[in-house]
């Protein structure tokens, strides 16, 4: 946790806050449909300009959403040790979606929840009527439980992607989410990489009638984050290398 906010703090390019910008971006995009690759969205953090091949386009939403992803991941180092609230959910959102083409859209609210059904994969989620009565029992029940894991943390990603409470958007804030909290409580955070949406996607069909494969999902980013912080010579301050 120190040691992102120091090296966000100096601007610090080459250690694991600039490598965890770039693979949190990319990947949470990624995985909800963004076409730019790793590449493109670490020239994009190190220059603010985009690189694209001959005859090849980016798509413009794409490289606001990425841009603000990474403002996104500023307020939660910012935040990280907050209580969540529906105040802070809601800022991940406004700020996520802001400038993006959903502004364009009078139906569409960014920063608030949404207005029209949708739907998590083919999961029915809650109806609009009923999300801010919802969100307001997962918190009060999230918060309530002592003393925290990731265990914990991971079901409540999956019962906020239940609701899926704004109109667009909600995997990647309930991703934010869950980093947060894990830095809130000094677990490991994480970051789940495209190349195993599959996995997480079905972990999240299947839970919580078998939560294993939503578990080992997390676990394994878990992991994979472990091995970063360890390469940049256990520069994590006081997060744990071990799992709760």
């Amino acid at each position: 946790m120190r040691c992102l906010q120091e090296e966000k703090q100096s601007r610090m390019k080459g250690g694991l806050y600039h490598y965890t910008q770039i693979k949190f971006a990319y990947n949470t995009n990624r995985i909800e449909g963004s076409k730019l690759t790793e590449d493109q969205t670490r020239y994009i953090y190190d220059t603010f300009t985009i690189n694209t091949g001959e005859k090849e386009t980016a798509n413009v939403n794409d490289i606001i959403e990425t841009v603000n992803h990474f403002r996104c991941f500023d307020y939660m180092i910012d935040i990280a040790k907050k209580t969540l609230t529906e105040n802070i959910i809601k800022e991940f959102h406004k700020i996520l979606k802001q400038g993006s083409i959903d502004l364009f859209k009078n139906w569409f609210k960014i920063g608030d929840y949404k207005q029209k059904p949708n739907f998590a994969g083919d999961i029915e989620t809650v109806a609009p009527s009923k999300v801010e009565e919802n969100m307001k029992i997962l918190l009060e029940n999230y918060i309530k439980k002592e003393p925290e894991s990731i265990n914990n943390i991971i079901d409540f990603h999956y019962n906020f992607e239940k609701i899926h409470p704004f109109q667009d958007g909600n995997g990647r804030v309930g991703r934010l989410i869950m980093f947060k909290e894990c830095l809130k409580n000094d677990i490991m955070p994480f970051v789940i990489e495209n190349e195993y949406k599959q996995f997480y996607y079905m972990g999240l069909k299947e839970y919580p009638k078998s939560t294993l494969r939503l578990n080992d999902t997390c676990l394994f980013g878990q992991d994979k984050y472990t091995e970063a912080v360890n390469y940049f010579n256990g520069k994590g301050g006081n997060i744990e290398k071990t799992r709760k």
